[in-house]
This record gives structure tokens, sequence and C-alpha cells, in this order.
């Protein structure tokens, strides 16, 4: 057992990694005995890093008045303190390594029997007691007697605690503090929160033992044969049932002439055991190899395209804390939205996820529980990334990520962490994994340089800079030598499309480079979920919180509310955008006929049948089935129409592509790719004459029948959290700059022509003299009020698009129901538009509404040809479109949501406010990274558009 001083001082702020813990080590499901020690522990707060300072951890210790915390659980989330949020500041003064006295240090007391049947004795081999998560730094006692100390907060500790255990009852004991100087090495933007959060387990190591082992499983995709090793610290014996393997030598190489290797689209695993004396481990083994050639990543000979997202573990109850059946969920939800690769940020995850990845299928770059990012407003100085004295702990980091991980074939990359700046221990923890793993390659998107890296990693590149480098033709980077070098490497975007409140855009067009160039292989979403932590309010509301909301005096707000799922686990707009633009099978147009098109990795189609139906004015006529030909991985082919019968309406054929049968993520039916063509175009508007009956003097009281207040023209909208990005750069401060926000109308003119009544106004802003100049003429046609609007910009508006322009308009609060004909079902904007398909759909207004977690623009439809607008009672408002026209309809204003922080404070007014827009603001993602690409940009130009209002029709539209 490693010796651990009695009193080892302020070690919370040494610099080294702990003392007392046994090196790290691969684990897997074994034979031999285990005792999860997770439930209720005793547990006390104190304000400083000497607790109690009272023998709390003595056998005889009286902790009857302590409270109760559940391990796995951070006890900011029962009610001891409160999380914080930051997103790059420490939270504390910056003074490595020490750490204010204002310490909040949690104690732990946990007793337990030891089975009667638990080995021991001289013969009896060993016993491990096992931390898989602690945050920051904790301390361990067993029986009265110190075992070791350890930082790292995501990363597994051991203990030798055999010599120590009793017969029967035993009193385990922990001391975990706040703040430490591992802390330093922890700044990941996530919420701070303290505890052992991951699982306690006191492990029997029998003699001999298998107490660390390595599998080689190689790939050879040009014969298809595999070759097996697997490295252990002592004699074993290795049985792989499948591969007619029997108790042989795990060293082998044992050389098997045809295996079906692992892949993200067919994880294919070998189950096998390896055994020595009275132990047998289960393992699940895949066959794959990984090369760099060419400048380009493959696996088993193929070039492999990352759709993949950022993780950080969260679970809005639990935070990181997260339980395997929320694993689950995660892992089918990304197979379900075609997402096929996972980067750990900024740590390894729990084991149980990179189990789930092997067996489901997800690429995984496995990051290194390291970021110091809080040094960069500091200028970098004393960064430990570049400190002698932090070494030990950046290797220590490093070594037990890849030990722990090693045996996962879903593992693709190794990563040494995140934002921490350049330094020589960065350079020695790559080099460590070089030496350790030659297979797998190094990631760090920070050294830009790459010199001690295998792939060229950024984040947030723009898509002009994406292209340059897809071209090899980036700017100049560094020395002659390390820019050419660079130059050779796989290029990966590590963190793109900032997925924070409405967005991302813009992924459409990224798709689009990394499939034109080879050496651009993809890229991560930041990130997966919304850190929302619950809020009930008195009323039965529920928000979530984010920073700020617990009083922190330092804090980024909702910065931490940036994934593609709500913290409810429900998928986005984001997430359905996403899924849509990177489906596996992509259907569209040829010449005279349709193309489908294979963008798998790997898979042929023939687990996927094909269906289309063919939709008149978004209402079923016929449908069928397509039998495809075989289309290999990266192909295409071109097929005729299928037969389809006439339409005298606007028509349209959705081709959708089903999972035949039921796979282990998703049933049968299941949709990974769907494409529409027109055939019959929308028949040309005519003016129709005005029917007689009416004059244009009517035209004024005909209006206000259909509208409590309004139309009148608007511009503003409530800004999204892309709106916001760039701090004075942003568009929301712009628009603010010119008074968007606070526009001031004036009638300029009211003219009654023959049938037509013409409305002039004038509608500017404050303090300038930009304007614009709108024209209203109404009009009869068929018994619709017709407007044709004219905008006409006045002034200088270069530089500053306009967050949209339409007109807004007030019904009735009876109003409940919308059903329209356009894009759907979901909410769509210019560069979000991938997941929204024609047709016809029906919703409640209240579902319209998106609850982004910080409340702002939601709920667009564009592409709307028709609208119905209806109360229970059916009476209610139709728009049409000459064109089209897009469309919301909430309970609130565009300034209500611009005034809310918390969708708890929206509430319903005494009418539906609904926008009918000419168009709308990209989206982009300013939030971090670029905004909307100028063809997406909404520009103050000449416009003219035509709207036709009625009372409804039937619930048919028709």
């Amino acid at each position: 057992m490693p010796a651990v001083p009695a009193d080892p001082g302020t070690y919370y702020e040494d610099p080294a990694p702990g003392a007392g813990a046994v090196a790290p080590r691969a684990v897997a499901p074994s034979t031999a005995p285990a005792l999860p020690l997770d439930g209720d522990w005793r547990f006390r707060l104190s304000p400083t890093a000497a607790g109690g300072g009272d023998g709390f951890e003595r056998p005889d210790y009286d902790d009857s008045g302590w409270g109760l915390l559940p391990v796995p659980g951070h006890w900011q989330l029962h009610g001891h303190g409160s999380p914080a949020y930051t997103n790059v500041r420490y939270p504390f003064p910056v003074d490595p390594p020490h750490v204010p006295d204002e310490n909040p240090t949690g104690e732990y007391r946990r007793v337990f029997d030891l089975p009667q049947d638990w080995p021991g004795g001289p013969d009896g081999g060993r016993t491990l007691l096992r931390f898989d998560g602690v945050d920051s730094c904790f301390r361990v006692w067993l029986n009265g007697t110190p075992l070791g100390h350890a930082t790292g907060s995501r990363l597994a500790h051991e203990f030798e605690a055999g010599a120590l255990l009793l017969p029967g009852r035993n009193t385990l004991a922990v001391r975990v503090h706040q703040w430490s100087a591992g802390s330093y090495l922890e700044d990941q933007d996530m919420w701070w929160l303290s505890g052992i959060f991951r699982g306690v387990t006191l492990l029997h190591r029998p003699e001999p033992a298998l107490d660390d082992f390595f599998v080689h499983a190689g790939y050879d995709h040009t014969t298809g044969a595999g070759t097996l090793a697997v490295d252990t610290a002592g004699p074993a014996r290795l049985s792989v049932p499948e591969l007619g393997l029997h108790q042989v030598d795990p060293a082998g190489p044992h050389l098997l002439p045809a295996v079906e290797p692992w892949s993200a689209e067919q994880p294919r695993l070998y189950a096998a055991t390896l055994s020595a004396g009275e132990e047998t481990l289960q393992l699940r083994i895949g066959f794959r190899s990984i090369a760099i050639e060419d400048g380009v990543l493959r696996v088993n000979g193929r070039r492999i395209l990352f759709r993949g997202v950022n993780r950080h573990e969260w679970h809005p109850e639990q935070g990181r804390a997260v339980d395997r059946a929320t694993m689950l969920a995660d892992v089918l939800l990304m197979k379900q939205h075609h997402i096929n690769a996972v980067r750990t940020s900024h740590y390894p995850p729990h084991a149980d996820f990179l189990d789930l990845c092997d067996e489901y299928g997800l690429w995984v770059v496995d990051e290194c529980d390291l970021e110091t990012h809080g040094f960069e407003p500091v200028g970098w100085r004393r960064n430990p990334a570049d400190d002698p004295q932090w070494l030990d702990a950046c290797l220590d980091r490093m070594r037990r990520t890849v030990e722990r991980d090693k045996n996962h074939p879903a593992v693709l990359l190794w990563s040494l962490g995140n934002e921490s700046g350049h330094g020589a221990n960065l350079e020695a923890m790559a080099a460590w994994c070089h030496d350790r793993d030659p297979e797998r390659p190094v990631h760090y998107e920070g050294d830009w340089d790459s010199r001690y890296v295998d792939v060229y990693s950024r984040m947030y590149a723009s898509h002009a800079e994406v292209e340059a480098i897809g071209r090899r033709a980036e700017d100049p980077a560094g020395t002659p030598e390390a820019d050419a070098h660079r130059r050779t490497l796989p290029f990966l975007l590590c963190e793109y499309a900032h997925a924070m409140g409405n967005g991302p855009g813009g992924l459409t067009e990224y798709q689009q480079l990394f499939e034109r160039y080879e050496r651009l292989q993809g890229g991560f979403v930041w990130e997966w979920i919304d850190h929302g932590i619950p809020r009930h309010g008195a009323d039965g509301s529920l928000d979530y919180a984010y920073g700020g909301d617990f009083g922190e005096p330092l804090h980024d707000g909702n910065f931490i509310a940036d994934g593609l799922l709500f913290p409810d686990r429900t998928p986005s707009p984001g997430l359905v955008e996403y899924a849509a633009v990177i489906a596996p099978v992509r259907i569209g147009a040829a010449d005279d006929g349709l193309r489908i098109s294979n963008l798998y990795d790997v898979s042929a189609l023939d687990h996927l049948e094909f269906r289309w139906v063919l939709e008149q004015e978004g209402l079923p006529v016929a449908e069928g089935r397509i039998d495809l030909p075989a289309v290999p991985a990266g192909t295409s082919v071109d097929l005729p129409l299928p037969e389809l019968p006439a339409t005298d309406g606007e028509s349209w054929l959705t081709v959708r592509a089903l999972l035949a049968e039921e796979r282990p993520w998703a049933p049968a039916g299941h949709e990974v790719g769907r494409g529409q063509l027109p055939i019959t175009p929308a028949a040309p508007r005519r003016a129709v004459a005005t029917a007689g009956g009416g004059s244009a003097e009517d035209l004024p009281a005909r209006i206000r029948a259909l509208f409590l207040d309004g139309p009148r023209l608007d511009v503003w909208r409530a800004p999204t959290d892309n709106d916001h990005g760039g701090g004075n750069r942003s568009l929301v401060h712009r628009w603010r700059a010119l008074g968007l926000d606070r526009m001031r109308h004036r009638t300029v003119s009211r003219t009654v022509g023959p049938g037509s009544l013409l409305v002039r106004t004038r509608v500017a802003p404050a303090a300038t003299d930009l304007a614009l100049l709108a024209d209203y003429r109404w009009s009869e046609e068929a018994g619709r009020l017709r407007l044709d609007l004219r905008v006409e910009p006045e002034g200088d508006w270069s530089g500053v698009p306009l967050p949209r322009l339409g007109l807004r308009l007030a019904l009735p609060a009876a109003v409940q129901r919308v059903d329209w004909f356009g894009l759907g079902p979901g909410e769509s904007y210019p560069d979000s538009s991938r997941a929204a398909g024609v047709g016809r759909f029906g919703s409640t207004v209240d579902a319209l509404q998106t609850p982004y977690v910080m409340p702002q623009e939601n709920g667009n439809r564009s592409g709307t040809r028709w609208a119905e607008f209806t109360g229970a009672d059916g009476a209610g408002l139709r728009v049409e479109g000459a064109p089209w026209f897009a469309f919301t309809a909430r309970r609130w204003t565009a300034e209500d949501l611009d005034a809310a922080r918390h969708t708890s404070e929206l509430t319903p007014g005494d009418r539906v406010v609904l926008t009918l827009d000419h168009g709308q603001q990209g989206l982009g993602t300013a939030s971090c990274g670029p905004g909307a690409l100028p063809q997406h940009q909404l520009t103050a130009a000449p416009v003219e558009f035509t709207l036709l209002f009625s009372t409804p029709r039937n619930r048919d539209g028709r």
C-alpha cells in the first residue's frame, strides 16, 4: 500500500496530481467480487478547507446530526450552496496554485458491512477502493486511516484498501474541496458543481489478477483479415468463440483470415473472455484500423466524415451525475438524428457512455480532463500548460484518460484537452500518447501549427476560411516548415455551429464544403444539450435557470444554454435541422427523374426501403414504393419518376428513405432521409375583377372587421442569441443604435381611387433621417381584401440588415388554431430550412412557440401559401400569399419576448399577435462563430408583396 502522510497539509493547493492512488488501468466486467457503495451518505458542508475539524474520519464519530446526500450527486443540487456558471473566467483569483480561504468543503461518511464471503487473508488478493469522479479534490480515510488524496475530477482513482478492511462493519470518510489546485485545470465552460458525482466501488483483486490489459484489434481492408493481440501484465488465456479462439495466449498475434470490422455505421463487436486464475473478464472486441494517408483520416481504408456533436455530461436535476438510462437516451437520440461522432467535451465521460458508443456505433474523440481557459484574460501568464510544476498533473490526467479508455473501439482520437493555450506540458502529453498508443491520432485545437498533433483542428472558422483550408490554400501561419506540415494534415472543426437559442444557421453550407473537399472531415456542433437547471414558480410554472440566477457575482448568463436539446432532452429545431442536413441519404432531382445519393461512409442502402407520396395542395393523391439497385457508400443512382397521376394544383412528390427492419437504435420505418420534388407548379395568380355591391369607401370598415389593430409595417424581432453575438459589433447593438426597436409611424396621405384605397406612410426611428416609405393599396378581389404593399427605403441603409420586414396585426384572443399550406411542420428561417417540407399542417397557437431557455424570436413558418387562424367556432382570418409569406402567431409581442429573460415571464395577453412577413434576417451562429451568410441577410431594398384576407373556409382550406 503506498505510503500516505498522516497530515499532508494544504494538499489541495499542491500542483501534483495527488498521493496514494495506484496506477491507472483499464477495467471490464469481472467475475471478481465488487461492492457498490453508492446511495445515501452522511454529509455536512463547511465554509473552509478545514471542514469540521473534529475528527470526522474516526469510526466512532457521531454523525447522527448530519444530513443525507446521494452519491453520486452534487451537493449544490441538494440544498448545500448554489451552482455557479462561468465560461472562461475563474470564479476565484488567478493565483496558481492557491485558492481562497473561502473554500466550501463537504465531508462524507459511509458505514458499510463487508460481505462475509469477501476474500481476505494473505492469499486472498488485494482490494481497491475506486472513485470514478470527485469534483475537485478529495482525501479519503478507511476506518480512520488515510488512503490518499487526488485531483482530476472526471478521472478514476483507486486506492489500496485491503489491509485496512475489517470483518463486518467498516467506515469510509471522504473530504471534498470545491476549490483546489486542480480547479485551475478544469475551467471547462460548465456549472461549477462539487462532490462525489460518479460511483464508488470496492473491488476485489484476486491473485493472479488481470489488473490491466490492452486490446489491439487491427483490420486489413484489402484482405478482410484481422489481427488480434492483447497485452496483459501476466499470464492469461483468451477466448473469442466466434473466431475459433479458445484459451489461447492473448499476446498472439492471432492472424484471422476474415473478420467483420467495427465502424460507427456497423458496430460489430466480438464477445471475448480474458482469464487469469480465478478471474474472468468479459470483453467486447472491435476490429478496425486508423490511418492518415495523403492528408486524409481513414478508418478501415475509408475516409470518414464526422457528423458530430460536442457532449458535456448533463442532467437537469442531477447535473453531471448522469445515470446509464440517460446516457442511453442520448445515444439513441444521436443515432436517430444521424449523428455519428461525439467529442467528449472537455473531459472523459462516464465509462458507461463509451460502452454505449461501442455498442450502438459512434466515433469518439476522447478528451482529457484539461482546460485552463481562465488564463487567457491575464495574458496566459503562469499558464499550467507551460509551467514545469504542473507537468506531472498534466501527464497524470492524460494517462488516466488513455489507460481507462484504450480498449474502446469507438475511441478514434485522443484529445489533449481544450483551450489551454500552448506549452511544453501539452507537447509532453502528446509525446506520451504517441508512445503509449501509436495507432490513434492525437488532437488538440490550440496547436494551430499542428507541430505535436496529427490533425489540424479549429473552432468556429467561417465558411470562407473552411473552404480555403479545404483547398489547402489557407493563410500561412507559423514557420514555413510548420505551415507546410500543417497543410498535409486532415482538417476538422472540433466546434462549429454554436447551437445557442434559435439556430444555428448556415449548416447546409458547411456540409456542402465537407462533402466537396476530401481534406475537410466534418465537425462537431457545439453542443448537445442546454445546461438548464429547473425552477418551479409558486404558480406551478417551470423554467430553467442559467448563469446569474443563483446570485453569482461573476457569471456568463445563458451562454450555458447552447445545446441541440432543451434541458428536458426535447430535440430543439436546431437538432431537427442538423439531422436533415447530415442525413446519410439525399434525395433530389436528376435530369427528368430522381437522384438518390448514398452519403454513408461504409454502408450500402439495402437496409432501407423507399416510399413516395404525391400531394396536391398538401393532400395525398397517390403513393407507392421505389425499388433500388445496389447503391454502395459514396455513390448515387438516377431513376425515372414513378408513374404519377395528373394534378391540377400545386403538387409535390415526397420520397422518404426508411429503415426496412428494426435496428437497435430505432424501429422499422424510422426515417433516415427525405426529399421533395415539385411536380406541378401553383397556377399563376390572376387579378379578378372586384365584385359589385361595395365601394372603396367601405374598405376601412371591412379592414377593421378583420383585425383588432393593424396591419402596419414592422421591422423588429425579439433578438436571438445569435443576433446578440459579437458584443458592440453585434446585430442587436447596431439595430438598437439605429432605432429599429422604436420605429414611429406617420400617415402621409390617404387616397380613394376607383375600387381601391391607397394609404401612404413613413416609418422611421427617432434621431435619424432614415425611413421606410410604405404604400398600402387596398382593393377587393373575389370577395377578399387584397393588400399590395410597396416598401421603399429612404436614406443610406447600407451596412446593416433589417431584423425582418413585414406586417404586424392583432387577432382576438379566442383564436387558438392555425392551419396552413407551406413549409413545416416546424419553424424555419432563411438559413435554417432544410428540415422543412412543403405540406399542409395544423397546430394550436401555443404549440407554435419554441420555448428557448432565453425567450427570443421563434416559431416562424416560411413559404406559406395560405394560412387560417381560427377559434373554436371556426371564425377567424384567412391569409393568402401571392405567392408566399412567412408568419408567426403568438400571445405576446416581440417586445414582450425581448424583455423576458425566462419563459415563465411570458404572460398571454388579450390578443394574438400575428406577423406576416416578406422576409427575415438569417440566423447565423454569431453567438460564437460567424453571422448569417450574405445570401441570407435581409437588406433594406425596394420590395413589393401581396396578401389577400378573408374569413376562413372549411377545415381543408379549400
